[in-house]
């Protein structure tokens, strides 16, 4: 029984993760730990061991989401070499951090940075992008066939800020996606699908070492992986697809109100 429900999640994680460059973790992580901790349905879940299985998971959500966003040229490597490398000392310290978690601690944290995640992308299309970084760092453009976009950022700032999306990343498993995307598209004027493309491309350079931490902090359910990680995979496959093809703001707009109520739940279940 719990194998079926992790192939439920990682597929649900891997395809929307894909879909609007969220990673999967930050589906994933409430997903487990609410079948496992709260319905006692999957044995032995704890904070660390469901993050452990969500950076694992990653690897292959970020991977199969890359090679597909490289189809269409719309990954940014050389930006999210940049953002990967601010992301590494912030993933590691997160990582040690999280083992000092128990499970209210985790929820009450992690709950809030759910809805500051959920109000950010609720209100994202209402912000007017912000043209300082692009005119004071350095540009880069992308041609559509149509338009041509101009984009950019310091790269001081740039480091600086994945290496809170990394601390973010590695304390509560979830990919950096859901932080970088907004940034991208509001801060640095990424366009949409490049920015999803390269954050995707970040998450899974980001999450091999987010992984190799926490398999030396022994946080990563072995037995788990298996269903997970292939579920992921194809789930991933499914969600590039989709982006290339539909208009999900429909989608998007109802997984902004999910993780929004998932917040607050996650947050009482951290006080109460």
């Amino acid at each position: 029984m719990e194998w079926f429900l992790l192939v439920l999640s990682g597929l649900f994680s891997g395809t929307i993760g894909a879909l609007v460059g969220l990673g999967g973790g930050v589906i994933l992580v409430p997903a487990v730990l609410f079948l496992g901790t709260t319905l006692d349905l999957i044995p032995n879940i704890t904070p660390q061991s469901v993050v452990g299985l969500s950076v694992v998971m990653m690897i292959f959500i970020g991977l199969s989401s890359t090679l597909s966003y490289m189809k269409s040229k719309t990954v940014d490597f050389k930006s999210g070499f940049i953002f990967f490398i601010g992301s590494i000392p912030g993933t590691i310290l997160g990582a040690w951090v999280n083992k000092g978690l128990d499970l209210p601690s985790f929820n009450l944290y992690f709950g809030i940075l759910l809805v500051i995640l959920s109000v950010l992308l609720l209100v994202r299309k209402y912000l007017k992008p912000v043209q300082w970084f692009v005119k004071h760092g350095k540009k880069r453009t992308f041609e559509d066939g149509e338009n041509t976009y101009v984009y950019g950022y310091p790269v001081w700032f740039a480091l600086a800020l994945t290496f809170f999306i990394g601390f973010a990343s590695g304390l509560f498993g979830i990919g950096g996606g859901s932080m970088i995307v907004p940034a991208m598209i509001l801060l640095f004027l990424f366009p949409p699908h490049v920015a999803v493309g390269t954050s995707m491309f970040m998450v899974f350079l980001t999450s091999i070492v987010n992984s190799a931490t926490h398999i030396s902090l022994g946080n990563v359910p072995w037995l788990y992986t298996i269903p997970v990680i292939p579920a992921a995979y194809i789930g991933a496959k499914i969600g590039a697809k989709l982006n290339k093809k539909l208009n999900s703001e429909t989608l998007v707009t109802a997984l902004r109100i999910v993780l929004l109520l998932l917040g607050i739940r996650s947050i009482i279940d951290g006080l109460f």
